[in-house]
């Protein structure tokens, strides 16, 4: 996997300071897509040993809330195994970090119903991540005064109570403040 950027200083992707992985590689191609240089598989710089661990004393510092995965796409098959790596040193190592992810995947359609896959590398990145924020980005529906996604089609979907409950249920400011995601 190629990665396009990490900005280590992110306010714009979740609630509070975060750090964001921009990895390469999408299929989707959303017409007015913000990131389009990002699409290609082999942009950027390759995903190695050394960047996994600067993304990890970049989340260190207490001020650093937690990670975002972005792109390009991390669920795209080729882009799965090295971010499952990440989550799984993420979730070892710093715990309380919150984990989101932006997806033009729908969650229900495309993610659980289909397994996108490999299904067993889907179901364990999930298992680690708080919010997904899922949907294509639709240049008709563009929005600049919604927090944390693009446009009015895409949602912020609560990972764990949606696994637990069967269904979506969709991520709340209100929620954030219990487990101190909240946007300060």
């Amino acid at each position: 996997m190629n990665y396009a950027t990490i900005k280590n200083c992110d306010i714009a992707n979740g609630p509070g300071v975060r750090v964001s992985l921009f990895v390469s590689g999408c299929t989707h191609r959303c017409p007015g897509c913000f990131n389009e240089v990002a699409w290609d598989f082999d942009y950027g710089q390759p995903f190695t040993e050394e960047t996994m661990d600067s993304i990890v004393a970049m989340l260190r510092p207490n001020h650093i809330k937690g990670l975002t995965l972005l792109g390009g796409e991390p669920f795209e098959p080729r882009n799965q195994g090295p971010i499952l790596q990440l989550l799984r040193r993420v979730k070892r190592e710093l715990p309380d970090k919150s984990i989101w992810a932006f997806s033009g995947y729908l969650f229900d359609r495309d993610i659980l119903e289909r397994r996108l896959g490999p299904w067993e590398i889907t179901e364990e990145i999930l298992s680690y991540l708080d919010v997904l924020v899922d949907g294509p980005f639709v240049e008709s529906r563009k929005n600049l005064s919604l927090r944390f996604r693009g446009s009015e089609n895409q949602r912020l979907i609560d990972v764990p109570a949606s696994l637990k409950n069967g269904e979506i249920i969709l991520w709340n400011d209100w929620q954030a403040e219990g487990k101190g995601l909240k946007n300060e």
